[in-house]
């Protein structure tokens, strides 16, 4: 039996300042470009006002990209085009700068962080800082077994919460989350179908590299025979995490209810950050306010996911390579919408036209009196 009373971020986990998101709106109408010509940069920018709770809205100078890592046991039905275990290559490209993600933060300059949960390899093959929260080496294959224990369900979660804090305490003011796993979409299409309630099918996706007709076949059993596991537990979001989840995505539902009771905003990536996402939305109903979705990665379980939420994605470039990619791409854009909010200039009330100055009424001066010899009538 888990000590952890998830019930707490209910109360724990505000809604964005909405006094502040309308004094952002009626700013936002006095600026020099007419409301709506903007597009979603409005919301935009009115989103990160409030969730600043600041008018105009400061500029995001202090992101990071922060990318939990984990290894998925279910892997081994080949319902990946990587083979199974092989997370930690993944991992290591982050680290050596090699991979998509790397790259393009090594152009935007936004520092990125990779948290180990769960992979499949000796703790000594990565630097300390990326394995200090690992939870076990791999997760079950959730098909026929748990992916964690309660316990280690509960370590990881609260592994992601300290994660929150310590982004939140260094002075980040908004995280690009994503995930680098093996088998990690296979149980997000799990958590997704449980909780909309929805059949294999309706989720299964082909992952970030197309898997072929028969990698998707085994792909659906998987998620079919793992979501039979998950039915029975679906009123306890920890034991849902434990039965058909990971230590990775655990870790990220706490990272991310965290990060909205210390008011930090969250870029979600793609389908592992949804459906982490889905899982606090049914802890605490307002931690949906502080998130964004970067893109459409093209997995079903994400789109149901978010539309579950009513988070519409900011792009759809058919970006489905993972590893915070897609969430960072959208970057740029959140931080031209803060950008415009507080730097165009707002109009200038047009100078009224001077009065003339009314002549004050003289007052009519007596008529002197005529003088009797110069009247017509005398004499």
């Amino acid at each position: 039996m888990s000590s952890l009373n998830l019930d707490d971020f209910t109360d724990l986990i505000e809604r964005p300042d909405g006094g502040v998101r309308r004094d952002a709106e009626a700013r936002r109408e006095r600026q020099i470009v007419p409301p709506g010509a903007l597009g979603r940069l409005d919301d935009l920018g009115e989103w990160l006002a409030a969730a600043q709770a600041s008018v105009p809205v400061r500029p995001v100078t202090r992101p990071r990209v922060v990318l939990f890592a984990g290894d998925h046991g279910v892997a081994e039905l080949g319902v990946s085009t990587r083979p199974a275990g092989s997370a930690r290559e993944l991992v290591r490209a982050v680290l050596d700068g090699g991979s998509p993600v790397s790259v393009l933060a090594r152009r935007l300059d936004v520092p990125v962080r990779v948290v180990d949960m769960a992979l499949d390899c000796a703790p000594e093959e990565l630097p300390d800082e990326v394995v200090r929260h690992r939870v076990r080496r791999g997760s079950g294959r959730i098909d026929i077994e748990d992916a964690l224990t309660l316990q280690e369900a509960e370590a990881a979660f609260l592994a992601g919460v300290a994660v929150a804090d310590e982004e939140a305490d260094s002075g980040t003011d908004l995280v690009v989350l994503g995930d680098v796993s093996v088998g990690g979409t296979t149980a997000a299409a799990v958590l997704v179908a449980a909780l909309c309630g929805t059949d294999a099918s309706v989720v299964t996706g082909r992952g970030g590299v197309a898997i072929d007709d028969l990698a998707w076949m085994r792909k659906c059993a998987a998620v079919r025979d793992a979501l039979r596991r998950a039915r029975p537990v679906l009123g306890d979001q920890l034991q849902l995490l434990a039965t058909v989840g990971g230590a990775d995505l655990a870790a990220m539902t706490g990272f991310l209810l965290q990060s909205a009771v210390r008011k930090t905003p969250v870029i979600l990536d793609g389908v592992v950050s949804a459906a982490c996402a889905l899982v606090g939305q049914r802890v605490a109903f307002r931690a949906p306010d502080w998130w964004l979705a970067g893109h459409n990665s093209g997995e079903p379980a994400q789109a149901k996911a978010l539309d579950r939420m009513a988070i519409e994605p900011l792009l759809d470039h058919g970006v489905g390579v993972g590893e915070g990619m897609g969430a960072l791409l959208a970057l740029p854009l959140v931080q031209a919408a803060a950008a415009l909010a507080a730097e165009l200039p707002e109009e200038q009330p047009e100078p009224k036209e001077p009065k003339e100055p009314k002549a004050l009424d003289k007052p009519e001066e007596p008529e002197e009196p005529e003088e009797p010899g110069n009247s017509a009538a005398a004499g």
